[in-house]
């Protein structure tokens, strides 16, 4: 019962969300998709940025959310159908190649992002023209490193 009192006094106070995180944590599931969604999206413009895949390894395992690795791999094939040069799109085949065989990102991860990606291709390609060639390179490109199977890179909806 003190426990609980105790608890209440803490939820109750102003602020008392941020005092909690500080004293129990808020890893993993606990943390809201919108602040995931946030920490992915930084953690790729610091990849793209220092190139150096073994602090996203760290930092993507340290968010505890392994059943929303889908997240990275769907926004990373965004960034690559939203850039206009070669290198987001060879650094982020180079990640992806890199968590898939460190098996950071498993293959119902992988799967579910690309899947994510081809329903949400028309809406992209909206924004971005020329979004279903790139998208259908670099699918080609994943599917030769081993990243994807073949059932998924015939999934790939073209122009």
């Amino acid at each position: 019962r003190a426990a609980l009192d105790r608890a209440t006094v803490l939820l109750s106070m102003t602020k008392g969300g941020k005092r909690i995180d500080n004293v129990w944590g808020s890893g993993g599931g606990q943390q809201s998709v919108k602040h995931l969604v946030k920490e992915i999206d930084m953690l790729l413009k610091e990849y793209l940025l220092s190139g150096d895949v073994l602090e996203v390894e760290r930092s993507l395992q340290e968010l505890e959310v392994p059943h929303f690795h889908h997240e990275l791999v769907y926004e990373a094939i965004v960034m690559v159908l939203e850039s206009t040069g070669e290198k987001t799109f060879k650094m982020i085949l180079d990640l992806l190649k890199s968590l898939w065989r460190s098996s950071v990102i498993t293959m119902d991860q992988m799967k579910r992002g690309y899947e994510r990606v081809y329903r949400e291709i028309p809406d992209i390609n909206l924004d971005v023209p020329h979004s279903y060639s790139v998208l259908e390179r670099f699918v080609e490109e994943c599917f030769q490193a081993g990243i994807i199977s073949k059932p998924l890179r015939d999934l790939c909806p073209s122009r």
